[in-house]
């Protein structure tokens, strides 16, 4: 299977996914009802049976569903699944999250990634430089497809479906894309030669290099993250004072001049 095959499958099976979410917020499966079998999803969604399972997978890492062996899938209780709303997480945890498990998919995939996924990891950092280039500093569709290809390398698809998750999250996190609107900012020749670092530890099959390489990437991004969250924290500070100056001022205090 060529490689834009398998692409167009990965993106086809979380579209499934996404349906069958749609039905299980609708009510259609309640909490703790069991999901029709593959053969009814896959004539549902008109997809084989190997995308049903691939989308039943994701929603198992999201903790939508609970897959029981020889009885079948089933939809999770409500309190269960509440906390996946991307509002409740901290830019903080989403970070270290990213930080922990791309660092280890990244030494993975040193001793998983053929010549052509080091071809297409390579096209993408030169995306991100021509982007730099036209003066799109903060764009964030080549860096997604830059960590996409070495996920999608390990061929490992609990993990695959891990960053596509924190990566749907991030995106509704807006401390997040602040503080990487400023890193890229700052320097994006910095943000490229650490994409670099990255491609090249892969190149030479240097798993432990790529976990360093793929960590001290996002040092960078978190220290950004803090810097943000405690200029943020100050401004509010300052509004409150100034809030409080305006309110007990004495000079709001109108005299007569009979007074």
């Amino acid at each position: 299977m060529s490689k834009t095959s398998g692409t167009k499958n990965q993106r086809t099976y979380r579209k499934v996914a996404q349906k069958i979410l749609q039905a299980l917020n609708s009510g259609e499966f309640p909490a703790g009802a069991r999901l029709p079998p593959e053969r009814e999803l896959s004539e549902r969604y008109g997809v084989s049976r190997p995308t049903i399972r691939e989308a039943i997978i994701a929603l198992e890492v999201m903790g939508l569903v609970e897959v029981r062996t020889g009885s079948g899938v089933y939809a999770l209780k409500s309190s269960q699944t509440k906390s996946l709303n991307p509002r409740e997480y901290s830019p903080f945890e989403i970070t270290e999250a990213r930080v922990l498990v791309e660092a280890e998919v990244a030494a993975l995939a040193a001793s998983t990634m053929t010549e052509d996924e080091l071809d297409e990891l390579a096209a993408a950092l030169e995306e991100m430089v021509l982007e730099n280039k036209n003066g799109n500093l903060t764009s964030e569709v080549a860096d997604k497809k830059f960590h996409s290809v070495i996920a999608d390398a390990t061929q490992n698809r609990p993990l695959i479906s891990i960053i596509q998750h924190l990566w749907d999250i991030q995106a509704n996190l807006p401390d997040i894309k602040r503080a990487h609107q400023s890193v890229c900012r700052t320097d994006g020749s910095k943000r490229v030669e650490e994409h670099r670092d990255i491609l090249n530890t892969l190149r030479a099959r240097d798993c432990h290099a790529a976990r360093i390489a793929m960590r001290n990437h996002f040092s960078r991004s978190l220290d950004a993250l803090l810097e943000t969250t405690e200029q943020r924290a100050v401004e509010e500070v300052q509004r409150q004072l100034t809030e409080r100056r305006e309110r007990f001022s004495l000079s709001r205090i109108k005299y007569s001049p009979e007074q």
